[in-house]
């Protein structure tokens, strides 16, 4: 049986009863069997559309539910002259009018990447019902003008939870985590029957916890689903498990993974692989692929992400070239450029440049900014110029406004004493108007974010925190720290550059969580660059002298850093 068309072939005579409602409901039928992947057919997208000129050469009218379940089959930009073919159907049957068929338009037309035509047919209502105020708000999300939404969203006569899980959900995928968290907060305030948070709401919440790294917030957020009633299903799962592991909490995480039980899904596994790889426990994450694949859960692209990640931490190189290996030929998956990536900033780690220059020679596809990004930071590592000089060339070329290409240039110049070539490349950035993307260090202290810049002084407690950064840095040196003033990369005497390393955002937020957070307490800190060495080896004296566990995640991973040792065993 080949679907519903099997048990209603087309030209059967069941399809010309006499009675028109009856005939539009039986079309209907196969248009929404169709669309919802409920016959298998080699044609899916296209099947709906044959079926409604099949329907129309029967002499059968569409009504108010024949178009919306037909627009729900254009998704994607190549079908956006077919949805302008059935938007001009809708108006010749006088339908444009009904509020089901309107908002199915929005949709359609969102789908299809074009906002001015969803926007077109919104400003063409006269009273937009709810579903169509979330469908406009939605569309608006979806193409990153998260402030246009928010003002749509603030225009909106009332709202249900779905007009409040957009609007939070637009937040976070366009970076602004913090006011998803605001508006989270403003909707509990208002909670009603209409707009109490269900599941998706609360996974979009848990992801700007995850983006944030506030622990304590995504804690709260957890009680909130138990208190709640909610089944902590292998979805919701999976965003615990994802928030737990980006939060620092990598214990938390397991435990989450664990209570899941044996029904977990690919997500839920690959999740807990990738976040152990993110946390250097490289052994455990291989492990759990071990485990998961004997548990009959067939690895996916993401999972392999996660399982080549551990490796690249921890300079495994010929158990990444067999994991690499197995997923085309044992897995059947074939790699895709962040694979390809992961390969080459394995090999460049490691020094094996060559390697690298051959995985990247093998790709299939032309190198993004990431896999020149990953052949530069182990050229740099090693003190490979010529490669380093052709990978930001590359970098400059994709990007011409990427600051960090400029920056790592102006690094590899300043170490080698180059510093008429330094002062070159900045008088470059300033003739193009590019500026240094500034450390930025992020601390959560009694539930709430405090971010740092280099050299801080914004705070009411700025004098606090430098005298206790003082005190830091003078029991450091007694132990026999000595700054590492080559990370400067300005021309600067050596008591000046010491002191430009002292103001470093990472310093400061540990000595802002020294001062407030009680003796023995974990500090955990978000930074949005790569830690830098003089940096790395004063968190680990500070770990010791003072007591304190202190995690760090950097924009490659996390740093546990325990009584003087860091978990990454200095390989980063």
């Amino acid at each position: 049986m080949r679907g519903l068309t099997k048990l209603i072939p087309l030209t059967h005579p069941s399809l010309h009863l006499s009675h028109p409602t009856l005939e539009s409901f039986i079309w209907n039928t196969l248009i929404r069997a169709h669309v919802q992947g409920k016959t298998r057919s080699t044609s899916p997208i296209d099947a709906p559309i044959t079926i409604f000129h099949r329907m129309r050469f029967h002499g059968v009218d569409p009504d108010f539910h024949t178009f919306p379940f037909l627009l729900q089959s254009f998704c994607s930009p190549p079908h956006l002259p077919s949805g302008q073919n059935i938007h001009a159907q809708i108006l010749c049957f006088g339908l444009d009018c009904d509020p089901f068929v309107q908002t199915s338009l929005i949709t359609m037309y969102s789908a299809c990447g074009n906002l001015g035509f969803a926007q077109h047919v919104f400003d063409e209502i006269v009273q937009p019902d709810l579903p169509s105020w979330n469908s406009i708000i939605n569309a608006n999300v979806k193409m990153g003008l998260v402030e246009i939404a928010r003002k749509l969203f603030d225009e909106m006569p009332e709202r249900n939870v779905i007009s409040w899980s957009c609007m939070i959900d637009g937040y976070v995928r366009c970076g602004e985590c913090t006011e998803a968290l605001v508006l989270f907060r403003e909707m509990q305030e208002l909670e009603t029957r209409d707009v109490r948070p269900n599941e998706f709401t609360m996974s979009v919440v848990l992801s700007a916890c995850g983006q944030l790294g506030a622990l304590e917030h995504g804690k709260w957020v957890h009680a909130y689903i138990d208190k709640c009633g909610m089944e902590v299903d292998v979805v919701l799962g999976t965003s615990l498990i994802d928030m737990y592991a980006k939060c620092g909490s990598i214990e938390r995480a397991r435990w989450v993974f664990n209570s899941l039980g044996p029904n977990k899904n690919v997500m839920a596994w690959s999740a807990m692989i990738s976040g152990l790889a993110m946390h250097g426990q490289s052994q455990e994450c291989l492990d759990l692929f071990s485990k998961m694949t004997k548990h009959g859960v067939r690895p996916n692209a993401v999972t392999f992400l996660g399982v080549l990640c551990a490796c690249v931490h921890a300079g495994l190189v010929s158990e990444g070239e067999s994991y690499f290996r197995r997923m085309s030929v044992e897995f059947g998956i074939m790699p895709l450029i962040q694979h390809y990536g992961c390969m080459v900033d394995l090999y460049g780690r490691a020094g094996l440049i060559e390697e690298a220059w051959n995985t990247i020679k093998s790709m299939p596809m032309e190198p993004d900014v990431l896999v020149w990004g990953a052949i530069l930071s182990g050229s740099r590592m090693h003190g490979d110029i010529g490669t380093c000089e052709v990978a930001i060339k590359k970098l400059i070329e994709l990007e011409p406004t990427n600051s960090g290409a400029y920056v790592l240039l102006s690094n590899i110049y300043a170490k080698t004493g180059r510093w008429k070539d330094v002062r070159h490349v900045r008088d470059i950035m300033e003739a193009k108007g590019i500026r240094k993307v500034p450390g930025c260090s992020m601390v959560e202290v009694g539930g709430v974010i405090h971010e740092f810049l280099v050299g801080d002084e914004s705070r009411p407690e700025t004098r606090e925190i430098y005298m206790m950064l003082e005190e830091i840095m003078k029991r450091l040196k007694m132990e026999g720290y000595v700054g590492n003033t080559k990370e400067v990369l300005l021309d600067l005497d050596e008591e000046e550059k010491e002191l430009a390393l002292s103001l470093h955002s990472e310093k400061l937020a540990v000595a802002f969580a020294i001062l407030k957070t009680s003796a023995g307490s974990p500090i955990y800190i978000v930074k949005n660059l790569r830690i830098c060495d003089d940096c790395h080896v004063a968190i680990k004296m500070i770990s010791r002298n003072f007591g304190r566990v202190i995690v760090v995640r950097d924009c490659n991973r996390f740093h546990h850093f325990v009584d003087g040792i860091c978990s990454c065993k200095d390989y980063w």
